[in-house]
């Protein structure tokens, strides 16, 4: 799973309290679909494929919060993506433990959004 080296630097400078959370939700997201892509963006980790797709954020805090940019308009069944609005819905971590419970429903909305921005 190749990573961006601006999103280490990120990490390095950032110091977020939920690091090692942070850093497994990206692990599953860029295991899920070969073609997602992350980099830093407004201040935060941003990962896409077609656009943006989700981003870390308020990552001053001991949990973490993961923003579908446009989770409205990925298609599937995802019970733990939180919101109704045509646009922003978001999926929230306490520990990795969480993460790792999650991680088939992301990763099949990780690839239902890749397939949807393929060419």
């Amino acid at each position: 799973m190749p990573t961006n080296p601006e999103v280490e630097d990120w990490f390095a400078s950032s110091k977020p309290p939920a690091e090692a959370v942070l850093r497994r939700v990206r692990e599953v997201i860029l295991a899920a679909d070969p073609r997602m892509q992350e980099y830093v963006k407004y201040r935060t980790v941003q990962f896409a494929r077609g656009g943006d797709m989700a981003s870390f954020v308020q990552t001053g805090k001991r949990t973490v919060s993961l923003m579908f940019n446009r989770g409205g308009k990925i298609e599937g069944d995802f019970p733990h993506i939180e919101g109704t609005g045509r646009a922003v819905r978001f999926m929230r971590f306490a520990d990795i433990a969480e993460v790792d419970a999650l991680a088939s429903e992301r990763t099949a909305a990780v690839r239902a959004w890749c397939a949807a921005m393929a060419p």
